[in-house]
């Protein structure tokens, strides 16, 4: 509301400024500019300019306020013309009216040349083709503000209309996480229960305080990167419960120390991929998970071995929603502001992942 009140303020104050500098020029300056000895000019003289002022201010007003949003921009551009036309037409002959009305004629050629008498009828072929340009170009001008205002409103329309998008796909993007997240977690505290009752009752507390974060950090724009890492380690953990001797992990993970924010849940899917096409219960196998903070940066990196699963379970059946759908976050919520490469690695069954978030 403040920036809308001072967007009003200066719209309104530019206006004041650019009349201001109109009178100047016309009531002002023209007489300047003219030598005139000791005498003084006639008072139809000012009585011309401030009539003339007035009636350039309302057809600057009228024409931006009725003539373009109401004719011109509907479409009626041949009937806006005749229009502006048929207004330079009244124009010139209201100046001429009111010049009849104060005998504007007579007075001025009393003062420059009062040795010779006055032609009534007469009239000053350059000063009526000025009137007709400062017409011209008041037209002109309520025109081109009215259509920049008009580009204004529709882009900030336009704006809010995809802001509102936005949200609503984020909304859409975290409804489809959560559920994702804790599938998947289930799942695994549902395997531990048959290998260690202890190590599942364990994992069920751990994930009741990852539950709280989910449910009131992911309901934000935004979290502070240190709960997001707490988050994270936590989910590590949670994975290692259900890991055998087989499996090992290189973890390297920086503490943040500014008050960096990052979106809730937004490196989970990665590391869900690691682990689950990253271990197996019949060969060795190695997960390597490095997180950075350089400044305002935040570098994070996966590898793991790539272990086909079994195409009826669930996991299978999801075909990559968490990534997909972290993809499409990073690129509404970091545009031109992250970096994200992931495929296999040549030549090997491996798996990479390299992300880069500009946090600033």
């Amino acid at each position: 509301m403040p920036s809308i009140t001072s967007k009003k303020n200066l719209s309104f104050l530019v206006h004041i400024l650019g009349w201001l500098m109109l009178c100047i020029v016309l009531i002002l300056l023209s007489p300047l500019s003219w030598r005139m000895g000791e005498n003084e000019l006639p008072t139809a003289f000012w009585y011309k300019q401030v009539f003339l002022v007035a009636v350039l201010v309302s057809i600057f007003y009228t024409n931006a306020s009725i003539g373009v949003p109401k004719i011109l921009l509907k479409g009626k551009n041949y009937i806006y013309l005749l229009l502006v036309i048929a207004g330079a037409v009244v124009f010139y002959f209201t100046i001429i009216y009111f010049e009849q009305l104060i005998k504007y004629p007579m007075r001025m050629h009393e003062f420059f040349n009062p040795d010779k008498p006055f032609v009534p009828g007469r009239r000053w072929l350059p000063g009526d083709v000025f009137q007709l340009l400062l017409y011209t170009v008041s037209i002109g001008l309520s025109t081109s503000l009215a259509l920049v205002q008009k580009w204004q409103k529709d882009e900030t329309v336009r704006q809010e209309l995809e802001k509102q998008r936005i949200n609503t796909e984020l909304s859409y993007l975290k409804a489809q996480i959560n559920p994702h997240f804790f599938f998947n977690t289930l799942n695994n505290i549902y395997s531990l229960t048959n290998l260690d009752i202890k190590k599942a009752q364990e994992a069920l507390l751990k994930l009741s305080r990852m539950m709280r974060y989910v449910l009131y950090e992911n309901q934000k724009e935004s979290t502070l990167l240190s709960k997001e890492v707490d988050f994270i380690r936590d989910y590590i953990e949670l994975m290692k419960m259900r890991l055998t001797d087989k499996v090992t992990l290189n973890i390297s993970m920086d503490e943040p120390k500014n008050n960096h924010t990052i979106a809730p849940m937004m490196i989970l899917p990665f590391l869900e991929n690691c682990f689950k096409h990253g271990i197996s219960s019949q060969h060795p196998s190695k997960i390597d998970i490095k997180m950075e903070i350089m400044g305002d940066t935040l570098f994070f990196e996966t590898r793991n071995q790539i272990f086909p699963i079994n195409q009826d379970s669930p996991e299978a059946k999801e075909s990559g929603i968490g990534l997909v759908n972290t993809q499409r976050r990073l690129s509404l919520l970091y545009p031109n502001k992250h970096r994200l490469k992931f495929g296999k690695v040549e030549d090997k069954d491996e798996y990479y992942v390299n992300l880069t978030i500009n946090l600033e």
